[in-house]
């Protein structure tokens, strides 16, 4: 990967230097900083991601410092692998400094497709050309036409022998340079590049962004990162950095990939009682994007010149909220319609409303929801969802509506029998996804997967086209952890849903004023058994104003007594499913960070693993009652 090699314009010296510290960083590393999803979460400040990890690491490295307990102390980059972690921010830092850009312009993929994605759909919102020049041969899942037709965007592909081709060019645009780097050869950026991508065939790729007038494209190229796909894996990172730092050392696959994935889909085939396909991609996110672009595409063959709505909770995980919205912006088809779930509204009479309203526009309906919704933890009577669901409607002029896809994230209880042969939503076309990086993998990898039912095999082709068109299906080490963790993922369930419900019993002993969004009884019974429940603490207050303020404040108290007091199980994060510990997040500040304000749930979301001191966090809560 050219963008990983020394060039001439940095003293030769340096880059030695830089490159033996690197060395002495990899081998005194932290091991969170390669087997976790989450590193310090104690020292992190969102609005300082990753500039303030390099400041901290920069501040090593001149004082030569590579000590375990340094790097141990630096601040968290990201709240969340998917984001980016230590070692791509240090690979990032690395490339920068060696090819004399700002490393806050150096963008790691784990997708080779997706750094071209993330420019396109720029320039698409701002209504400027791009052009594509490459030597070689694009990926291999590079479609231009499906780029083209199905994400609308508009570029030029130019094929050139190399970079020095485009000296002269005089292109009215963007001109993005892609580039196969596997044999570690200089950079050679020239002025008429505004982007240059370097591809490595087994790690991913790295975007530079060339030029102060380009700065404006770093914050939505990392939002693309952030909501379409994943940083390039810690694994990835740390063999490229060691490719950087060592000739002799050579990357090789270890995994035993046929092996891996014959586990994995045979777990999961009999955790969800489906015999359906199977798709395993990068994160969460990167299999929900494929989902949407997929059912797009489907939609555009299938049913041309309808309108298609995404019907999404208005205050579910924020992630999902913000890539239905900016998927929608890049469509003039394309919508979101909001869709009431929790507290004060009933999600079957919700889809009931919305349905109809979306039949008589004659429009193509693909609702997605949890279940249990976040973070109220509510479960819908799913007979009647089901008949909500399966309802025959009618267009405006009378004719029969396209019946809708339930697009189901059940991340909560991921082994919950939705979709098998005589499950609730068998007759229903349904899609199931789930966040690899809780229960499926215990935190230790990203990855998600996505099932359907018999209904949806065509959809579900759609969907893999688009999640192999943009990289994002899982890799090997991802395949791997989930192979090492799922078969005992079930049992993790039903041992964290032990602990949650006896912690429950507990606050609801200690503090009776205090409102606990959780499963009933009746409901575990039923299978539903999630280990999160969300607290809503009593509060006091002449006014509604004064009433909130007072509850916001207790709520940061209780958490940050939780953290404090027990700093190596509790933690202050958004995280679910993990092997151990107890993790605390406020919702409206965290997974609902881009959601409307007045949808927001300023309430502390508790999620509670299968392997703690519950005895310990009864103390600290009852500490907590004693003090209000």
């Amino acid at each position: 990967m050219c963008i990983l090699s020394a060039v001439t314009r940095i003293n030769i010296m340096e880059d030695n230097k830089m490159l033996d510290y690197i060395k002495d960083v990899l081998k005194n590393m932290p091991a969170d900083w390669f087997a976790l999803t989450t590193h310090r979460l104690d020292i992190y400040n969102e609005k300082l991601a990753k500039t303030e990890f390099i400041e901290e690491f920069e501040a090593l490295y001149k004082a030569n410092n590579s000590d375990t307990s340094a790097l141990s102390n630096l601040p968290t980059a990201y709240d969340y692998i998917r984001l980016g972690h230590p070692l791509s921010c240090i690979l990032e830092w690395v490339v920068g400094n060696m090819n004399n850009i700002d490393p806050k312009n150096v963008i790691s993929f784990s997708s080779k497709t997706t750094p071209i994605i993330a420019v396109l759909r720029k320039n698409l919102v701002d209504g400027k050309n791009t052009q594509i020049a490459f030597t070689g041969e694009l990926p291999e899942m590079f479609d231009a036409e499906a780029l083209k037709a199905v994400y609308g965007f508009n570029f030029d592909l130019k094929k050139v022998d190399s970079i020095a081709d485009l000296e002269n060019d005089q292109y009215n645009g963007s001109t993005v340079f892609v580039s196969h780097q596997d044999d570690m050869n200089a950079l050679q950026l020239s002025s008429n590049i505004d982007f240059y991508i370097g591809l490595h065939a087994q790690l991913g790729s790295i975007l530079l962004v060339n030029g102060e007038e380009n700065e404006s494209y770093v914050s939505e190229i990392q939002h693309v990162r952030r909501r379409e796909t994943i940083a390039m894996t810690p694994a990835n990172s740390l063999s490229a950095l060691r490719l950087m730092a060592d000739k002799n050392y050579t990357h090789s696959i270890t995994s035993d990939i046929p092996k891996d994935k014959e586990i994995v889909h045979a777990c999961i085939k009999e955790i969800t009682g489906t015999n359906s396909e199977l798709l395993v991609a990068s994160s969460g996110l990167s299999m929900q994007y494929g989902i949407m672009m997929g059912l797009i595409e489907h939609a555009l063959e299938n049913h041309s010149g309808k309108a298609i709505r995404f019907v999404v909770p208005p205050n579910c995980y924020g992630g999902t909220n913000d890539q239905a919205r900016r998927v929608a912006a890049t469509r003039d088809n394309v919508s979101v319609v909001d869709l009431p779930v929790d507290g004060d509204h009933n999600m079957v009479e919700s889809v009931d409303l919305v349905l109809d309203q979306i039949a008589k526009e004659d429009a193509i309906a693909y609702i997605i929801a949890e279940i249990p919704t976040n973070p109220r933890v509510e479960v819908p009577d799913l007979i009647k969802l089901k008949e909500a669901l399966s309802a025959k409607r009618k267009t405006a002029t009378g004719e029969v509506a396209v019946d809708p896809v339930f697009i189901l994230d059940q991340t909560f209880c991921p082994n919950v029998h939705f979709l098998g042969e005589g499950e609730i939503l068998s007759t229903v076309r349904t899609i199931s996804y789930v966040s690899g990086s809780k229960f499926p993998s215990g935190g230790h990898c990203t990855a998600g997967y996505c099932v359907g039912n018999d209904l949806t095999k065509n959809l579900l082709n759609k969907i893999g086209k688009h999640l192999t068109l943009c990289d994002n299906r899982a890799r090997n080490l991802q395949m791997e952890i989930l192979a090492k963790q799922l078969p005992s993922m079930v049992q993790r369930i039903a041992d964290a849903y032990k602990n949650t419900r006896e912690f429950v019993n507990f606050i609801q002993e200690t503090l009776p004023d205090a409102k606990i969004n959780f499963v009933s009884e009746e409901l575990a019974k039923e299978g539903f058994t999630p280990s999160v429940f969300s607290l809503d603490l009593p509060t006091i207050g002449n006014t509604d104003e004064e009433r909130e303020t007072y509850k916001r404040a207790l709520n940061h108290k209780l958490i940050n007594m939780m953290i404090t007091r027990i700093p190596n199980e509790s933690k202050y994060c958004v995280s679910y499913g993990q092997l151990k510990g107890c993790y605390w997040t406020i919702p409206a500040t965290s997974t609902q960070g881009t959601t409307k304000e007045g949808d927001k749930d300023y309430i502390a979301r508790v999620a509670i693993s299968p392997d703690l001191d519950l005895e310990l966090h009864k103390q600290v809560f009852a500490d907590f009652v004693k003090e209000i």
